[in-house]
């Protein structure tokens, strides 16, 4: 059996530099995001010893999904310089530890991620583990790739089956991009359906299975399933379930 390990790079190092204090070199270089990084890597791969393992970072430049919706996450604070200053660092650690990273202008990290995780299992029993606190990823889980979320800082990890999925937010991973497009995303900027919670959102998408099956099924739901004016929701016909799609 063959197990690969796909660390969401930039989801890891957000995740560390949030997470723990400032730390410093001598010469007073900002070492945070570094130590927390290959921590939570060296972790990983003392408790699930893949076979294989591959590192994906965004890049600083516009994708596809900006072309799509440009208020794609527009919200979003430019990155701190002591942040900044540590992603080569991280990267010249990986090339030192002869790990593979990769990383490709127009694309996210997510983009690679899925196309990984969907062209490496090649036997019944291969699996692919993603290290990633972003949501979005959920929607690439199955019997053969799972996701894992750090808790607790560092120090545990959740891992999303599909079953675990399914319990957590009523919907199965292959659901997900419909059920963020009517929920949205205050992290990526795109607002959803107004009036439309987790729970309706999963009612509804469980029952028409798609948001262009719920278009077309306007009519015939009843007012208290739906919080929202017809109107309102015809004016979220837009590419927005497309952005969270990966």
């Amino acid at each position: 059996m063959n197990t690969l390990l796909i660390i969401d790079g930039n989801a890891i190092m957000h995740r560390a530099y949030h997470a723990l204090p400032p730390f410093h070199t001598k010469d007073g270089t900002p070492t945070q995001v570094v130590y927390g990084f290959f921590s939570i890597l060296h972790k990983t791969l003392i408790d699930f010893h893949p076979t294989h393992l591959i590192v994906c970072f965004d890049l600083a430049v516009p994708t596809f999904r900006k072309k799509l919706f440009q208020e794609y996450k527009a919200q979003r604070k430019k990155l701190e310089d002591d942040f900044i200053v540590q992603i080569p660092l991280i990267k010249e650690g990986l090339t030192k530890a002869q790990i593979v990273y990769a990383e490709k202008p127009g694309f996210e990290a997510d983009d690679l991620i899925g196309t990984l995780s969907k062209n490496f299992p090649k036997k019944p029993d291969d699996k692919v583990l993603i290290l990633s606190g972003d949501k979005d990823i959920l929607q690439l889980v199955n019997p053969q790739v799972l996701v894992v979320t750090p808790k607790i800082g560092f120090s545990k990890m959740k891992i999303y089956t599909p079953e675990e999925v399914k319990n957590t937010y009523s919907v199965t991973p292959t659901q997900m991009t419909d059920y963020k497009a009517l929920t949205g995303d205050q992290s990526d900027n795109y607002s959803g359906a107004k009036g439309i919670g987790p729970k309706t959102a999963a009612l509804l998408i469980n029952q028409f299975q798609t948001v262009e099956n719920i278009f077309n099924h306007l009519e015939t739901i009843k007012p208290k399933r739906l919080p929202v004016s017809y109107t309102h929701l015809r004016a979220h016909e837009t590419p927005e379930h497309l952005v969270c799609r990966l």
